[in-house]
């Protein structure tokens, strides 16, 4: 009984060391980061597209080599520029970030990195091959033909005991309009991750929607109309703007902008179910949810005095911002 005790304590100890930075591996870590922290600046901010672009190959090459170093999984990479989301069960982490040439042309870039026991780097470099894609949604696609997206949020979904990892992402697509994304993740039989599949049930009359039927979801709407989608836990649903065209043609989804009112996906029997009121009647507060008050009720009668306060949320946030 002893020896098993011991063995026991002993695995859990190689198990915890297996899992640590060393002083040698964390300098190191820091060193690079350090070094590429202006590559990843210069992506963002350098004034000449080709000074972004040359940022990025640098960025991305000392960024390679600092996640070869052992356990770098568990290196948070907190001062660069990037977006860095972790799996809810810690299996991955996804790395996005993107480059811009001018304001009609954006590319996102990609990694997944995979937790290992070892500590050793397995890695899946995302190649955004939207540019070469007629209809972004029409199918399931691979690392090499990942449709681009800086993704923020991962939820973590099962069905018949497999796992499904939903991703949010958003995308600064053109000159006249931005997309948000919706992405299912899973990994196939030899661990290769393969984005997209049958996932989303909705109105096919909706044409603010993609057509159906649509291996991936996505909102595209006017540049700057300020969209917002995210998972909401105290709802158990991803909720987003209703969007409405300003003028009278939904096609042209550079005119879509925020409705007033929200709708939502919730996760059933392995499929995202459409939900045109994801908050059944409730209108809430900043306290209760992370998405703003409700302006119009189920009537489509706008709710005064949310509006009067949401006004005055925004003016003094705009005067905030202009001080």
């Amino acid at each position: 009984m002893k020896k098993i005790s011991f063995l026991i304590i002993l695995f859990a100890s190689l198990s915890a060391k297996s899992q640590t930075i060393t002083q040698t591996n964390l300098k190191r870590l820091q060193h690079i980061e350090d070094s590429i922290k202006p590559f990843a600046n210069d992506i963002v901010n350098a004034e000449e597209w080709i000074d972004r672009f040359r940022a990025d190959s640098f960025f991305t090459r000392g960024f390679v080599r600092a996640l070869v170093i052992p356990n770098s999984f568990y290196y948070n990479f907190d001062s660069l520029q990037i977006s860095k989301v972790i799996a809810p069960d810690s299996s991955f982490k996804i790395f996005t970030w993107q480059v811009m040439k001018d304001f009609s042309y954006y590319r996102q870039r990609g990694a997944i990195q995979m937790h290992t026991d070892d500590g050793s780097l397995k890695l899946f470099p995302l190649f955004d091959y939207s540019e070469f894609a007629v209809n972004p949604t029409d199918s399931v696609r691979d690392a090499h033909h990942w449709i681009g997206a800086i993704y923020y949020k991962i939820i973590l979904k099962t069905f018949n005991n497999k796992k499904y990892y939903t991703l949010i992402g958003s995308d600064e697509n053109d000159a006249r309009s931005n997309k948000k994304w919706i992405e299912v993740l899973t990994f196939d039989a030899a661990g290769n991750p393969q984005f997209g599949g049958k996932f989303f049930s909705y109105p096919i009359t909706d044409e603010t929607k993609p057509k159906q039927p649509a291996y991936r979801f996505c909102l595209e709407y006017k540049r700057d109309g300020g969209v917002r989608m995210n998972y909401d836990e105290r709802y158990d649903a991803i909720i987003f703007d209703h969007l409405t065209a300003e003028g009278d043609d939904a096609k042209n989804k550079y005119s879509l902008i925020p409705y007033g009112d929200y709708e939502g996906f919730r996760w059933i029997n392995g499929v995202w179910k459409f939900l045109s009121n994801p908050f059944a009647n409730v209108i809430f507060d900043d306290k209760q949810s992370t998405f703003p008050a409700k302006l119009i009720d189920e009537k489509g009668k706008v709710n005064e005095k949310k509006l009067i306060e949401q006004s005055k949320k925004n003016m003094k946030k705009a005067d905030q911002n202009n001080q």
